[in-house]
């Protein structure tokens, strides 16, 4: 397996036991996230898989937005998060896109931890 996570980051998903996979899809590196938890209730989904795109010279350059699969949109509505209702298409699958810029990424510090803080907040607040 050809691994695109920087070592410290690949050790912080193995030692929380979280399940992923590093697949790549037309030059684009990516983390799969499996069986991510969202929040209770607060989804018409409880668990999705997560794609964090990598983007060139991370951990150092910030990320941007990430993915779920399957679609969610918030219990008790019909509508979709907000700024979360555009595909992405992604080795075969139409991902949906939640639009989410972190402007405080602090390169050189930060790495998938603060990543999945970032994912889990934007999911705590949709």
């Amino acid at each position: 397996m050809v691994s695109h996570l920087p070592r410290r980051c690949r050790k912080y998903l193995t030692d929380k036991g979280i399940q992923f996979s590093e697949p790549s899809d037309g030059g684009s590196a990516a983390v799969v996230i499996h069986s991510w938890s969202l929040p209770e209730g607060k989804f018409d989904c409880d668990v999705v898989s997560l794609l964090l795109l990598l983007p060139d010279g991370y951990p150092d350059a910030a990320p941007d937005m990430f993915y779920v699969h399957p679609w969610v949109k918030v219990r008790g509505s019909s509508g979709w998060p907000k700024a979360a209702d555009v595909s992405h298409d992604f080795s075969g699958t139409k991902w949906q896109r939640w639009s989410r810029h972190w402007s405080d990424w602090r390169p050189g510090i930060d790495g998938i931890q603060t990543w999945l803080m970032k994912v889990r907040a934007a999911f705590e607040n949709a």
